[in-house]
């Protein structure tokens, strides 16, 4: 595998769109719309029962005034209206109906809401899973692995998290404005445009601060993000910081990062959240206009006390909804961040669609031809330069050479990790590429020199995606690898629960990884550096293991250790991309060339080199 580049892509997780990411997100509700339609409904529902209820008030509030006797300069100018007791009670008891079928409605949407908003969240996990799976190699390589995983937490929980808070309080909220809008001017016309004079500079205001608090959203979702992949590669990397005493440039590097991403949520926040206070003013001014206007009608008479009490609860709920829409707002404004980025990931390409491939090998032999292949990395740097070879079924294939020759690359080829720019790779006459990947790689075990298991019992390590495996296999592919006196001290055998509290050194690792190729017992074997990570004496073991699993079986191993490949069928000798000898050890020990240099260079004493 070529090593990951620490550094994004230039336009990975940058803005492109924002609206676009917005309208596509919704797009993910479109599943749920029955939900969403009856949701609606009762929020709409509920928040014209909120509407009706100030104008409830003020006939209460009317007849209240009307019974209450009236002076002026002490003498009595009306008696006032008898006390009706059942219109009060017939008004408080609409009221009551009003106010408990509002929070009966509001419960029920907002559950729905909910469900809907963490469904979407869910879709677009599996979308990315998914995604995942259908990526080039490349594509992962070549990205910060904490990057992705921010994507797939940080901001999906983001936008499920905006949707179910937000979405309701913006629908209420729009419906609350216009509805308490409209009945205030069927109340009294002219406060109505007062309120609405003073409410018009806190939406100008409003409007300014979403402009330029947007770009600082969008750059704090991505600097998490790099903060993530960050954090990921120091943690997996624990012992290398502290074997290299690199804790300072680390840290260093760290807070540099993490200083950036206080930078953009701050001022994002900042910004943002000066929405608020200036709706509050807003707010408070349209009181203030309104109780000198309502006064001054109430002393003209053109009024009563009545209006001026609905249109005081009218304000509030006129003004109310700017400063929910303006807190919604904000936490959209993450959100539209979140999914631009979650959306950049899932218009990734994709690999070719082979759902139309089917071609398929009835019996593997295992005969391999490489035939002219060209491959590089990067387009404009060539790795592997014209690369043939003929491999007979069940010959043992080593491949050495210095570091850099291109030999991890050939695995990735013949395993389809990568296709070849140029040239063909044929098993038993049938060309890879004519054949799905999953077909390719069901042809091979794999065993690599980075050795990975999860976390789990040993027996789901070993038989990972292998179906109807007996306790007797386990025992025969453990033994085979001197794994089975390391089993017998488990306190629960195969299974014991693969944590970083188990006790697992990284050579029990490598040998759990190559029992796990053999009971995986594909056609056709790849061993990369498989025993790198053990110590001479296991090796020994584990290469007498070796040799019974490539009997009758292609294989082929890449080993710098090259004491471990002299019984290989043929060894291809790769320098710089190209093939620069062929044989078997004894040939090529004759030959005196490049591969008996490398050979001697190991196993030279004192100078003195070593010939077999």
């Amino acid at each position: 595998m070529p090593r990951m580049n620490n550094k994004f892509p230039a336009n990975f997780g940058k803005p492109q769109n924002t609206k676009k990411a917005i309208a596509r997100l919704f797009k993910y509700l479109k599943v749920f719309m029955p939900l969403i339609i009856i949701s609606t409904i009762l929020i709409i529902a509920n928040t014209v029962f909120r509407i009706i209820g100030p104008n409830q008030l003020a006939k209460l509030t009317t007849i209240l005034e009307k019974s209450v006797p009236q002076f002026s300069n002490g003498i009595l100018v009306s008696p006032g209206t008898p006390f009706e007791i059942s219109r009060v009670w017939e008004i408080a008891g609409i009221l009551i109906v009003l106010y408990a079928f509002g929070a009966v409605f509001s419960y029920i949407a907002n559950v729905m809401i909910a469900k809907v908003c963490f469904k979407a969240s869910q879709k677009l996990r599996t979308d990315i899973s998914n995604k995942i799976n259908n990526l080039p190699l490349k594509k992962l390589d070549r990205t910060p692995h904490g990057d992705i995983l921010s994507t797939v937490i940080n901001d999906v929980d983001l936008v499920g998290q905006t949707l179910h808070h937000s979405v309701s309080t913006l629908v209420g909220s729009i419906v609350l404005f216009f509805g308490s809008l409209f009945m205030m001017f069927i109340t009294n016309w002219l406060m109505a445009l007062a309120a609405i004079c003073t409410t018009l500079l806190g939406f100008s205001v409003m409007l300014i601060i979403i402009k330029n608090s947007q770009k600082y959203f969008i750059r704090q979702q991505r600097q998490l993000g790099e903060l993530n992949g960050v954090i990921e590669e120091s943690y997996s990397g624990q012992t290398v910081i502290k074997t290299y005493n690199a804790k300072e440039e680390f840290k260093e590097k760290f807070e540099k990062l993490n200083e950036q991403l206080y930078v953009s949520g701050w001022k994002s926040q900042f910004i943002s959240g000066t929405m608020n206070p200036v709706m509050n003013f807003v707010g408070n001014l349209s009181y203030v206009v309104v109780c000198i206007i309502g006064s001054i009608l109430f002393i003209k008479g053109e009024i009563g006390f009545g209006v001026i009490t609905a249109f005081m609860i009218y304000v509030r709920l006129f003004t109310n909804p700017l400063n929910q829409i303006s807190q919604a707002m904000t936490s959209i404004q993450s959100a539209a961040a979140a999914s631009e980025r979650i959306f950049d990931f899932l218009d990734e390409d994709e690999l070719e669609d082979e759902s139309h491939k089917n071609v398929n090998i009835p019996e593997i032999k295992g005969n391999v031809d490489i035939e002219n292949v060209k491959f590089g990395y990067l387009k404009d740097k060539e790795i592997i330069h014209n690369f043939s070879a003929k491999i007979k079924a069940g010959q043992k294939v080593a491949i050495v050479g210095p570091t850099g020759a291109g030999k991890t690359t050939i695995v990735n080829l013949l395993m389809r990790f990568y296709d070849a720019n140029d040239g063909d790779i044929k098993i038993d006459g049938i060309s890879i590429y004519d054949m799905k990947r999953s077909q390719v790689r069901d042809i091979f075990a794999m065993v690599l020199q980075d050795t990975w298991l999860f976390e789990g019992t040993i027996r789901e390590n070993l038989i990972y995606n292998k179906e109807n495996v007996t306790t007797e296999m386990l025992d025969e592919a453990c033994k085979a690898c001197g794994l089975d006196h390391f089993i017998k001290t488990l306190p629960n055998g195969y299974d014991t629960v693969l944590s970083d509290e188990t006790s697992v050194s990284v050579g029990q690792k490598q040998l759990l990884t190559i029992a796990r190729a053999m009971i995986q017992n594909a056609p056709m074997l790849i061993l990369d550096e498989a025993t790198s990570n053990v110590d001479t004496r296991t090796e020994e073991t584990i290469q007498i293991a070796m040799d019974k699993l490539t009997e009758n079986r292609t294989s082929f191993v890449i080993a710098h250790r090259l004491s471990t490949i002299k019984n290989a069928d043929k060894i291809l000798v790769l320098k710089d991309g190209d093939v620069i000898e062929s044989g078997n050890h004894k040939e090529l020990i004759k030959k005196n060339g490049f591969y008996a240099e490398l050979y001697n260079s190991q196993f030279s004493l004192e100078g003195s080199a070593v010939i077999e």
